[in-house]
């Protein structure tokens, strides 16, 4: 009995994808090279495609802290500059967090809970530092 629990113990350990927010990830608490969600708002004017090309390039920001996205495939139709998303992937060395897939579910108002928990924090620790 004590094996099988530490098999599936260790296979939901293997299949959980932690969240992160920009901030967390410019102070290093995510993991490298390790599969993990970001989740924030789309930095207006961010957005860069190759014309005939799906590969892009955005920024997701906190409104502290941002991250450089990139991704090759079809975006959300909800996808959109300054409107919330969550995307999953790796962060490599550089610094840079190569989207596998990209959430923008729902309507135009929704967020994701963990996104909008997110960005509240970091708007409230912004606020609480400012003199």
């Amino acid at each position: 009995m004590g094996i099988a629990t530490a098999l599936v113990l260790n296979a939901f350990q293997s299949n959980l994808v932690f969240f992160f927010t920009p901030s967390q990830i410019s102070a290093g608490e995510a993991p490298l090279e390790r599969t993990f969600r970001v989740g924030g708002m789309v930095e207006r004017g961010s957005l860069k495609r190759q014309r005939g090309e799906l590969a892009v390039q955005f920024v997701i920001t906190d409104t502290v802290k941002t991250i450089p996205v990139t991704y090759s495939g079809i975006l959300p139709d909800l996808f959109s500059e300054g409107k919330g998303v969550v995307v999953q992937g790796r962060l490599d060395s550089a610094g840079l967090f190569r989207a596998e897939e990209v959430l923008a579910k729902h309507d135009e108002n929704y967020m994701p809970p963990e996104a909008q928990h997110a960005l509240d924090e970091a708007q409230k620790n912004s606020a609480s530092r400012k003199p």
